[in-house]
């Protein structure tokens, strides 16, 4: 059993400390980090939430003390009272390296086993261990923090929200199924056999709820979840800083996030931007980067060399225009000396495994440019080409050809493996931007349909409405995104509040009288009782933590994530319930997952 800290208090955190308080007697609580024993010397890196500090010991010290110290082993959990002096042999690693506590009070609060791997070295331990043992792994000082982090932007969300007068509103955790994008996680209802409650995938309609009820300036650090594939930038279970505004249109909106990204940026990392952010509308986002979250930290624009490459006799150009389609292009300044053609050879491998056809390249390493469709050009059209494109001597060319959209995807994705394989994307950059203009529907190339773009509560532009029985292309949302160095950050828009609009939009998404009434009907009922004009957004705490980290996965800012299959993999969860509660839920399981 370990000793009690009966009569210690903790003086502040470790890190806290500095050569001001040379001199002063202090008590220190946390992690033995890693102790060093050199005889008739030992020094323990004392660890907690805020970093380290270097607990000494010497021949002055008491020898039961000593031998304590001696004793003492990595992750035990101890507590120390000193007397806080200079360091003969300063260590400038740490903000604390210019001190050490001279401990005259020593005790062993709890002892640990030895652990699976160092804390220090979490980042080098496979994901199945450190996910295993992940109260070990937050230990580490780049986890915590990143936890501590994620807590100062949701304390700089609410100062920020509250000193503008919203509200915090709680919003039920299981709700009614609605389709809303993505699977529902559903709860099944004991008391109400064979109905079931959905985790929420977002707040969205008792958000709308609340701007009814005129509480006109809504927010919540909202809990979401989604059943949806996993990857780097996604769990089942997030949160986003939501918000929902009354009496406003979408640049009132805008400049409320603005405000709060200007405040955030100051705060947590010291650096300024522009207080109104550029904006970019959808079209110019896909046309120039290819995506709708464009990466504008480097150029390497897009360009369309269709009306050049309809002239040639390149069947593969041609014919993928004659169809509607186009050829694009992106030059990759300096990238001859980078991309040998077995380099190539691998980029046109994932090229096709994100749907090209083909890659097509000019690789301009010597005096004259080696094109991979040369044979197929007339004498003068690889010069004209080259010259449209603005290409020299250095520089690689790649060109895709597919139907337009599906072209400027392809060559949104390559534009940034190219641009990493360069290392051309800059550090410490911070490139904020609104994408506007949304397309209310999006063409599914394949089936030749148009389909909804965003939740079903979006208000179109009023003056698209005319086109929503006549031009599904023509009609635009009145909605924007707000995006960071390629990674979309938030979606928001201004809602329908009119009933009849409102009941159209939902008959365009294929919903007969009886499913809009059985799903919204609650609603659509809200809205004959009049409803302020009003609209809002939801921020991705999670995203936006993890690149203000400088992370590379969202499992960096979460405390407990889960992995790609959605499991977690230290409580074990999901896991199988027993018979008893099966029968008190109505429930049979019929196959069960090994």
């Amino acid at each position: 059993m370990g000793e009690s800290i009966k009569g210690l208090k903790r003086t502040a955190y470790c890190a806290e400390f500095d050569m001001k308080n040379v001199g002063e007697e202090i008590t220190v609580f946390g992690w033995v980090q890693r102790q060093r024993d050199l005889g008739n010397l030992i020094f323990i890196d004392l660890r907690d939430r805020s970093g380290i500090i270097q607990l000494s010991f010497n021949d002055n010290t008491d020898r039961e003390i000593f031998e304590k110290a001696k004793s003492a082993r990595t992750e035990w959990v101890v507590a120390a009272k000193g007397v806080v002096a200079e360091r003969e042999s300063k260590n400038k690693e740490i903000p604390t390296g210019d001190i050490e506590v001279m401990v005259n009070d020593f005790r062993i609060v709890s002892k640990a086993q030895t652990p699976p791997f160092e804390v220090e070295k979490a980042f080098e331990v496979g994901d199945d261990t450190t996910l295993k043992y992940r109260y070990l792994a937050l230990r580490n000082e780049k986890l915590t923090k990143n936890i501590l982090m994620r807590h100062k932007i949701a304390k700089i969300a609410r100062d920020y929200f509250y000193d503008n007068d919203f509200i915090e509103i709680e919003t039920p955790m299981m709700i009614k199924s609605t389709p809303e994008g993505a699977r529902d996680y559903v709860v099944p209802s004991r008391i109400h056999n064979g109905k079931f409650y959905a985790l929420p995938q977002s707040p969205q309609i008792y958000k709308q709820l609340t701007m009814i009820a005129g509480f006109d300036r809504y927010i919540q650090l909202a809990r979401c979840f989604r059943d949806e594939d996993l990857r780097a930038d996604r769990q089942p279970e997030f949160t986003q800083i939501d918000l929902e505004m009354s009496f406003v249109d979408c640049d009132d909106i805008m400049s409320m996030a603005e405000g709060f990204i200007v405040k955030l940026m100051r705060e947590t990392i010291g650096v300024e931007i522009p207080e109104k952010l550029p904006r970019m509308t959808f079209e110019e986002a896909m046309n120039n980067y290819g995506s709708d979250k464009p990466d504008t930290r480097f150029d390497m624009l897009i360009q369309d060399i269709s009306d050049w490459a309809d002239k040639t006799d390149f069947v593969v150009f041609k014919n993928a225009i004659a169809e509607g389609g186009a050829v694009k292009a992106i030059v990759a300044k300096g990238g001859a000396a980078a991309y040998s053609r077995k380099k190539i050879d691998k980029l046109t491998e994932h090229a096709k495994g994100i749907g090209a056809k083909g890659l097509a390249y000019i690789r301009w390493a010597d005096a004259e440019p080696n094109c991979s469709f040369n044979k197929f050009l007339k004498d003068g059209e690889l010069a004209e080409l080259i010259s449209q494109l603005g290409a020299e001597q250095g520089d690689a060319v790649f060109i895709v050809s597919d139907k337009t959209r599906k072209a400027l995807t392809i060559m949104g994705a390559l534009r940034l493996i190219v641009a990493k394989e360069l290392g051309i994307i800059p550090e410490g950059k911070w490139n904020y931007l609104w994408i506007t203009e949304m397309p209310f529907f999006e063409l599914d190339e394949d089936t030749g349909e148009y389909v909804a773009a965003h939740h079903p509560f979006t208000m179109p532009l009023e003056e698209s409405i005319q086109y929503l029985d006549t031009d599904k292309s023509k009609v635009k949302a009145e909605a924007f995104d707000l995006v960071l160095n390629g990674t979309e950050l938030s979606s928001g828009s201004m809602r329908i509040t009119d009933t009849k609009l409102q009941t159209k939009m939902f008959e365009l998404l294929g919903m007969t009288q009886e499913e809009i009434d059985a799903k919204f009907g609650f609603l659509v009922d809200a809205y004959y009782y009049a409803a302020p004009p009003h609209g809002g957004m939801g921020i991705g705490l999670d995203r936006l933590a993890m690149l203000i980290c400088g992370a590379d996965s969202l499992r960096d800012v979460v405390a407990f994530p889960k992995v790609q299959n959605a499991s977690e993999l230290m409580s074990g969860a999901p896991s199988f319930v027993d018979d008893a509660q099966l029968d008190e839920l109505g429930l049979t399981v019929l196959k069960v997952e090994e």
